[in-house]
């Protein structure tokens, strides 16, 4: 048996068996989500489901290579606000937890995205009044 450092983190959260439906699953809700959906009029649905699931692949350590366009390029055009961008980060989170992601795995994802967030959107808050 592998000893845990010998353990990918694609490896410890449970491999593309689990990756894949989390992916299908959070794709599925920003599509469907009131507040961001409309982003993803005229997209196609298993298309960001397989781009989606390169990029996390990727982070996690797996040998899966990103085929989309650089993020700059796929969201520049679409205005995206701080708080859709902090949406989607919600329905990540929430999705991730309901599919079991270790807590640890989540964190580092989340900040992972987070520091994307230049490449998605210029806005550098949320746009929302606390």
């Amino acid at each position: 048996m592998a000893e845990s450092s010998d353990v990918s983190p694609f490896e410890r959260l449970g491999g593309e068996a689990v990756l894949r439906p989390l992916i299908a699953a959070f794709v599925d809700r920003c599509f469907d989500d009131m507040m961001i959906g409309f982003h993803f009029r005229g997209a196609d649905r298993e298309r960001v489901k397989r781009f989606e699931y390169q990029h996390a692949a990727q982070y996690f350590g797996a040998d899966v290579a990103y085929e989309g366009r650089p993020l700059t390029k796929a969201h520049g055009p679409h205005n995206i606000l701080g708080g859709q961008f902090m949406r989607r980060r919600q329905i990540l989170l929430e999705t991730a937890r309901q599919h079991g992601l270790p807590e640890d795995l989540l964190e580092g994802w989340l900040a992972h995205q987070d520091s994307l967030r230049g490449e998605v959107t210029k806005q550098v808050g949320s746009g929302c009044q606390d």
